[in-house]
C-alpha cells in the first residue's frame, strides 16, 4: 500500500523517484543534442570542410561554393522567421522531428552536381532546419527540467553543435577519400542515425503550449533587451569569417591544403563542443551580463588574431576559442533573457525568438556581404576576420555604453 501511494504521489513530487526524473532529463537532453548536432553542427558546418574539395572537383566555381554557403545562414534566418508559426501548425516536437528528416534528405541530395539552382536549394533547406531546430529544441526540453538542471542541459543541447563541426572535420577527410558523393552519403546516413535515436526522447507536449507563445501578447521590451538583440546580431557577424572561410583560408590562402584546414576545424570543433558548458557555467556564477561582457572582449580578440599573425599557435587559440563561443554565446544570450525578462517564461521565448531572428539577419547579411569583399578583393581573407573583429568590438561597446548611461540615470 506504501508502494502504491508513492506511485501515486508521484507525478506531483517527482523527486521521490529521483532516478528515473535523471533519467528522464538525460533522455531529453539527448534528443536536443542530437537535433542541434543533425540541424546545426552537421547540416551547416559539415559544408565548411566540403569547401575546398568542391572547387577542387569543379563541381562549382570558387565564388559559387562560397554563395553556396551563404545559402544555408539565409535559410537558418528564414527557419528563425517561422519556427513559431510551424510549432503552432503542427507542434514543436512534430517539427523538430521533420526538421530532422528535412536535414538528412538534404545531404543525399547534394550528392551531385545536378546544378547551381537544385544546391543552393538545398542548402537553403538545411539552414531553414536549423534555424527551427535552435528556435524550437531549447524551449521545448527546459520547461521539463529541474531548474537546478537546466545550465548544463542546456549546455548539453548546444554542445551538439560543436560534436557536429568535430565530427564533420574528422569524418569528412576521411569520407573524401572515397569520394566526394560518397562524402554527402556518410553524413546522411548518420544523420539518419541521430534521427532515428532522437525520435522517442523528446518530451511530451501539452496542445495548448505552442499557440500560446505563438499568440504571446506583445509587451513592452526594456532598453537592455533591445541592445541585446543587436549585440548578439553583431556577434553573428564576428563568427562568419571562421564559419565560412577558415578551412578555405588555411587549406588555399596559406597554401597548407585540405588536410591542414581540416585540422583547424576540428580545433574549431572542440572548441564549440566545450564552450556552451563553459560560458554557462561562468554565467551561473558570476551573473549572464558580467559574463557577456568578458566573453565579448575575448571573442573579439581571438577573431582579430589571424589578421594579426598566421603562426600556427595563433591559429590554434584562435580556432578553439573562436569555435567555443559559436554555441557559447548561446547560454549566456538565453540567460541575459531571463535576467532582463525575469516573471513571464511566454515573453522569454518571444524575445528569445526575436533573438535568434536577429542573428540569423546579421549573419545572412554578412555572409553575402563577406563574399562581395572576397571577390572584390580577390580573396583577401585578413580584412575578413579584420571586419569580423570590429563587429564584436561594436557590440562590446554598446553594452559599456549602455552600462554607463544607466548609471547616470
Amino acid at each position: 500500500m506504501t508502494e502504491l501511494n508513492a506511485n501515486t504521489k508521484q507525478p506531483a513530487r517527482p523527486q521521490q523517484r529521483p532516478g528515473t526524473a535523471s533519467e528522464t532529463t538525460w533522455r531529453y537532453a539527448v534528443a536536443g543534442l542530437a537535433a542541434s548536432l543533425v540541424g546545426l553542427g552537421l547540416a551547416r558546418f559539415s559544408y565548411t570542410p566540403l569547401i575546398p574539395a568542391l572547387i577542387a572537383a569543379k563541381w562549382f566555381s570558387a565564388s559559387d561554393v562560397v554563395y553556396l554557403g551563404a545559402a544555408n545562414l539565409a535559410g537558418y534566418l528564414a527557419g528563425a522567421l517561422t519556427a513559431r508559426a510551424v510549432a503552432a501548425r503542427i507542434g514543436a516536437v512534430s517539427a523538430l522531428r521533420a526538421m530532422m528528416l528535412l536535414a538528412t534528405l538534404s545531404f543525399f541530395a547534394s550528392s551531385a552536381p545536378v546544378s547551381f539552382s537544385w544546391f543552393f536549394a538545398w542548402r537553403f533547406l538545411s539552414g531553414l532546419t536549423g534555424g527551427i531546430i535552435m528556435v524550437l529544441a531549447a524551449s521545448v526540453i527546459l520547461p521539463h527540467t529541474p531548474a537546478n538542471r537546466r545550465g548544463i542541459v542546456g549546455g548539453v543541447i548546444f554542445a551538439g553543435v560543436g560534436l557536429g563541426v568535430a565530427a564533420s572535420g574528422t569524418l569528412v577527410p576521411l569520407l573524401l577519400q572515397l569520394g566526394l558523393p560518397q562524402s554527402w552519403y556518410g553524413l546522411g546516413a548518420l544523420a539518419a542515425v541521430l534521427t532515428l535515436v532522437s525520435w522517442w526522447n523528446w518530451p511530451a507536449e501539452a496542445k495548448g503550449d505552442t499557440a500560446s507563445s505563438h499568440h504571446t501578447k506583445q509587451r513592452h521590451t526594456s532598453r537592455a533587451a533591445r541592445a541585446l538583440l543587436i549585440q548578439y546580431g553583431l556577434n553573428a557577424v564576428a563568427l562568419v569569417p571562421h564559419m565560412v572561410f577558415i578551412v578555405d583560408f588555411v587549406a588555399r590562402g596559406l597554401g597548407q591544403g585540405i588536410a591542414a584546414g581540416s585540422r583547424y576545424w576540428v580545433l574549431y570543433g572542440l572548441g564549440a563542443i566545450i564552450g556552451p558548458l563553459v560560458t554557462g557555467h561562468l554565467g551561473d556564477r558570476s551573473g549572464f551580463g558580467p559574463a557577456l561582457r568578458a566573453a565579448f572582449l575575448i571573442e573579439a580578440a581571438a577573431v582579430l588574431l589571424p589578421a594579426v599573425s598566421t603562426a600556427p599557435v595563433s591559429l590554434i587559440v584562435s580556432s578553439v576559442v573562436v569555435g567555443g563561443f559559436t554555441p557559447g554565446i548561446v547560454p549566456l544570450v538565453l540567460g541575459r533573457i531571463h535576467e532582463l525578462v525575469p516573471h513571464s517564461s511566454e515573453q522569454q521565448r518571444a524575445t528569445w525568438s526575436h533573438a535568434t531572428t536577429s542573428f540569423a539577419l546579421f549573419q545572412a547579411a554578412a555572409a553575402y556581404g563577406f563574399s562581395w569583399i572576397y571577390a572584390q578583393t580577390g580573396g583577401d581573407y585578413l580584412v575578413l576576420f579584420a571586419l569580423g573583429g570590429g563587429a564584436v568590438i561594436l557590440a562590446l561597446a554598446i553594452d559599456l555604453g549602455l552600462a554607463l548611461t544607466s548609471r547616470k540615470a
